[in-house]
């Protein structure tokens, strides 16, 4: 797992954490994109026991980022 440090809140009491299911959903795609992104360092994740949580402002944050103007 990558961890990007410079993308860690020191205060993450307010966090929204979401499970991958739910990420995948929210994007609208396969959960495999969703670990694929985790994996790959591009969506920071904190893994709980076996499973992986993400927050919603990181979520939020790659999607603003990955924006495509086609015009």
């Amino acid at each position: 797992m990558h961890i990007m440090a410079e993308n860690i809140p020191g205060d993450m009491s307010e966090a929204q954490f979401l499970t991958i299911a739910e990420v995948a959903s929210r994007m609208r795609v396969s959960k495999m994109t969703v670990y694929r992104l985790v994996h790959g360092g591009e969506l920071p994740a904190v893994r709980v026991g076996r499973s992986f949580r993400v927050t919603e402002d990181d979520v939020n944050e790659y999607l603003r980022k990955s924006f495509y103007d086609a015009g």
